[in-house]
């Protein structure tokens, strides 16, 4: 357990970090005006400054007038996060009548509590620590790194801000998608309603998205713990936080919150971080997130959370001990839960689980087969790109008698943690439960020349193929770049090419995706059997 005692041991921190005036936020009338209607039940954007006021004017204006329908759409899509937006888009952009419906903030989660937040953030928390990773490359800075934490959290503001005309009610409606902003509710299997008025639809899409999953423990509202949806809106820097899940969530921002100064307690039930990914790939993650600071209580089960005069407490049970740790803010990051319910798919005569999701058949298809779902409320898959390429395939499929399948997607996953761990197809573990024969391959970035210069020789390669071939069905890259460098083994995953295609390949010298060139010519050595040398050294013998 480390340092831990059963009391726990959070210290506050004495914190270099400079907090700048928040920026001047708009009149209380104006965050009202937005906060009203659908919008009422959901975490506000705050600070409301200008920034969120123009994310608000694009995702979901406050004088939005929504259009009178009529006559039938081809597509009615309830839900504007990637998937919808995508479904909408594509399907007008080839000449179908659509309609798209949103409750909350178009964008969904990616753009405003998710990839697009987070990872502004994380660049903030890697430029952080550059001092500190410089000084082996023989490069020093004089004085010491302040984080102005108030000042990172508003360039994340304006990022997502800029960003969010891509995702906007006005370029939507450019686009010939007639936007809808309220709560959409399917009325039948061919109707839907919103805001008073009844859509009719030839087919549908559901694409409501998932949200935070909550604790049910005693404490869990008195301590108002962060979830995603809320960790943005923050303008000052916790100087103690308790992060609850070792989930992708819960060690990205428990590692971006140590470098810029919190001291950063991560809790999770399993041993290992990351628990669905190759175990020695977490592995090296966890060792980066204690050398910026991160400790660990794992194995461990969150009994209570506790409201304190000075702060929030977490009660929690590892080996037998009863943990106690103090901290200003805890974030909480355990899962998704799909967004099923109030949508009236009981009406619509469509399955769904409160955990699971809404069901889909292979092609997308709902108990009722005119309703297609994609994304997070349909798939395991909770990745942006995933509700890209699903809703690409329900576009197809519901529009055009298209016969794409959810098996036939190769999906990619990273977790941009320092160092970023990416894997797509199956893990070693996997494999063994499926009853796979593989062969694994691994090439470690030590022994790569670029990564040697570049003084991060953290991580390694490793591709699995079905046994005693050069077919790839999974692969893990852990390290620097990890989540651009697994492309190339999607890429070739989706097209079949496999180990001896891509060792001809000539790669850069020098970059770090040459290891995945040098597990090909691992693969070729293994062809050089005994017998192939033995005639080998014949030929050349009697060549000469």
């Amino acid at each position: 357990m480390g340092s831990f005692s059963a009391m726990g041991d959070c210290a506050t921190l004495s914190l270099s970090s400079t907090v700048s005036q928040i920026p001047k936020t708009l009149e209380p009338s104006q965050f009202t005006q937005l906060q009203s209607g659908p919008m009422k039940n959901h975490p506000p954007l705050q600070p409301f400054d200008h920034h969120n006021q123009k994310l608000a004017d694009h995702v979901h204006p406050s004088d939005w007038v929504n259009p009178t329908p009529s006559g039938r759409y081809n597509l009615v899509v309830i839900g504007a996060g990637t998937a919808g937006l995508v479904a909408a888009a594509g399907a007008a952009g080839l000449g179908a009548k659509v309609a798209l419906i949103e409750k909350h903030l178009m964008g969904g989660d990616c753009l405003n509590t998710g990839c697009v937040p987070s990872k502004a953030i994380l660049a903030a928390a890697k430029a952080a620590t550059t001092h500190r990773d410089s000084q082996s490359l023989g490069v020093t800075f004089k004085g010491e790194t302040h984080v102005d934490f108030a000042a990172v959290m508003e360039r994340m503001r304006e990022l997502r801000a800029g960003i969010s005309s891509h995702d906007s009610a006005s370029r939507f409606t450019g686009l010939g998608v007639d936007v809808f902003l309220g709560a959409g509710k399917f009325r039948s299997p061919t109707t839907a309603e919103v805001a008073g008025q009844t859509l009719s639809f030839k087919k549908a899409v559901i694409a409501t998205g998932g949200r935070a999953t909550t604790f049910d423990v005693p404490g869990y509202d008195s301590v108002e713990p962060l979830t995603n949806e809320t960790l943005f809106s923050l303008t000052q820097l916790p100087p103690r936080m308790v992060v609850v899940g070792g989930g992708p969530i819960g060690c990205e921002m428990a590692q971006a919150f140590a470098k810029l100064g919190s001291q950063v307690t991560l809790v999770d039930r399993n041993a290992q971080i990351l628990g669905r990914q190759d175990a020695e790939a977490a592995e090296v993650v966890r060792a980066e997130m204690e050398r910026d600071g991160v400790r660990f209580v794992m194995d461990a089960t969150v009994e209570r959370f506790e409201k304190l005069d000075d702060g929030k407490m977490v009660v929690c049970q590892s080996g037998g001990t009863t943990i106690r740790l103090e901290c200003d803010q805890i974030l909480v990051g355990i899962g998704r839960t799909p967004n099923v319910h109030g949508l009236g798919l009981e009406e619509a005569g469509v399955e769904f689980d409160s955990r699971q999701g809404v069901r889909v058949n292979d092609r997308l298809q709902t108990t009722q087969k005119n309703i297609f779902a994609a994304g997070d409320v349909a798939s395991k898959y909770k990745f942006t790109h995933a509700a890209d390429f699903m809703s690409r395939a329900v576009i197809g499929n519901a529009l055009f008698l298209g016969r794409s399948k959810l098996s036939r997607l190769v999906i990619p996953a990273a977790t941009y943690t320092f160092p970023e761990l990416a894997e797509v197809g199956v893990t070693a573990k996997q494999a063994a439960a499926e009853g796979q024969a593989i062969d694994t391959y691994t090439q470690y970035f030590s022994k790569i020349d670029r990564a040697i210069l570049d003084g991060d020789t953290v991580g390694f390669v490793r591709i699995h193929t079905r046994k005693d071939t050069d077919k790839i069905i999974g692969a893990t890259i852990v390290g620097a770049h990890a989540g651009d460098m697994i492309g190339e083994i999607s890429l070739a995953m989706t097209h079949g090419i496999g180990l001896k295609k891509i060792a001809s390949a000539i790669h850069p010298y020098p970059t770090r995706a040459e290891a995945i060139r040098k597990i090909g010519d691992q693969f070729n050595k293994t062809r050089l059997t005994p017998l192939v040398a033995k005639l080998m050294k014949t030929w050349l013998r009697w060549t000469r």
